[in-house]
C-alpha cells in the first residue's frame, strides 16, 4: 500500500504531491520541515492531504472540512460534483435517493493486445456502463482513464486502471482519496474464475480470493476490504491449462455469446446498486445468476 513518508520531498527529485487513503484514524499532522500531510474527515472517511512544500501553512482541519464540503477550497467532491456527500435527492415514486458519489473500478490490464480476454472483463463493463449510461471516458487522473457523469441523481467516476492488473491499487486508492468517495461506495469489477463463464454476482464486502488485482486494491485502501465488487465468471483453465494462458486468452465464440448477454445485465445490476442499495434486488440478481445456466 502507499505509506506516509516523512523523508524531506527535496531529497527526491520525482517526488510529487499525492492523495493517499486512510480509512482510519491516524496523525493529522507531521513535522512541518518534512512532508506535511492534513487529514480531513468527510463522508465518513478519513482523508490525508499531503503537501510537498515543507513551510506551507495549512488552515485548520475542521475548517477545511466546512470549506469543502461547501465546495470552496480542495479538489474533492464539492469541486466536481457541487453536492453534499450525505445528501439526499428524490427518486422514482418519490422514494429519496442517497446522492453520495460512487466509485466504479474496472480491473483490467492497458493496451489493445489485451481487450477481449478474459482477464480484461472488468474493463469491458465499465465500457458498457460508459455507453449506456453516457458517460465518457475522456479524461486521464491518478493513473487511470476517468470519466465523470451520473446515474439518475447519484454522482458517478468510472475508471479504468492503466497500471496493469497488479499494480491498479496505485489508481483506485488515490482516486478514492481526492473525490473522498467512502469505501461502502467503491465498487470493483473484475473476473472471478470461481463462477461459471458469464455468471455475476454481486458483493457487498470480500477477500482478494487469489486475485492480484483485488489484492492490490485492498493493499491500497489501507487494507479494508469493506468494498462492494461486482464479479464477472469466467470458468476455470481447461485441463492442465496454465493459469496465465487461459487468463491472456480471448473467449471462445459461445463464450463470447454468454459474457456479452452478462455485460448487459451487469450494467443494469449497477443501476440498481446505484439507485436502491443492497436491497433485496440484489439478492434476487444473485439467485438468478446462479441458477440461469443450471442445466436440470
Amino acid at each position: 500500500m502507499s505509506r506516509i513518508s516523512t523523508h524531506n520531498p527535496t531529497d527526491s527529485p520525482n517526488f510529487t504531491s499525492r492523495l493517499i487513503y486512510k480509512p482510519r484514524q491516524t496523525q493529522s499532522l507531521f513535522n512541518p520541515s518534512t512532508l506535511l500531510i492534513i487529514e480531513f474527515q468527510c463522508a465518513g472517511i478519513s482523508m490525508l492531504h499531503a503537501v510537498t512544500a515543507p513551510n506551507t501553512r495549512l488552515p485548520c482541519p475542521k475548517r477545511s472540512v466546512n470549506l469543502q464540503r461547501r465546495g470552496i477550497i480542495g479538489g474533492g467532491i464539492g469541486n466536481v460534483f457541487c453536492v453534499n456527500a450525505s445528501s439526499l435527492a428524490p427518486g422514482v415514486d418519490g422514494v429519496r435517493v442517497d446522492c453520495t458519489p460512487w466509485l466504479v473500478v474496472g480491473l483490467g490490464n492497458p493496451g489493445n493486445k489485451f481487450h477481449g480476454t478474459r482477464h480484461n472483463v472488468g474493463f469491458e463493463m465499465i465500457d458498457h456502463i460508459s455507453r449506456t449510461e453516457g458517460i465518457k471516458l475522456d479524461t486521464i487522473q491518478s493513473k487511470a482513464l476517468l470519466g465523470i457523469g451520473s446515474i439518475g441523481e447519484v454522482p458517478i467516476l468510472l475508471a479504468k486502471p492503466q497500471t496493469y492488473m497488479n499494480f491498479c491499487g496505485e489508481a483506485v486508492g488515490p482516486l478514492a482519496a481526492y473525490y473522498q468517495v467512502p469505501l461502502r461506495h467503491i465498487l470493483l469489477v473484475y473476473d472471478e474464475m470461481s463462477l461459471p463463464n458469464g455468471v455475476l454476482r454481486l458483493q457487498p464486502k470480500g477477500g482478494h480470493g487469489h486475485h492480484n488485482g483485488v489484492k492490490c486494491v485492498i493493499d491500497h485502501l489501507d487494507g479494508c476490504r469493506g468494498f462492494p465488487r461486482l464479479c464477472i465468471g469466467i470458468g476455470n483453465p481447461p485441463g492442465i491449462m496454465d493459469m496465465k494462458a487461459f487468463l491472456l486468452q480471448k473467449f471462445s465464440s459461445e463464450e463470447r455469446k454468454q459474457v456479452d448477454a452478462a455485460l448487459e445485465q451487469g450494467v443494469e445490476a449497477v443501476r440498481t446498486l446505484v439507485l436502491k442499495g443492497f436491497d433485496d434486488n440484489v439478492t434476487r440478481f444473485n439467485l438468478g445468476q446462479k441458477y440461469k445456466y443450471h442445466k436440470v
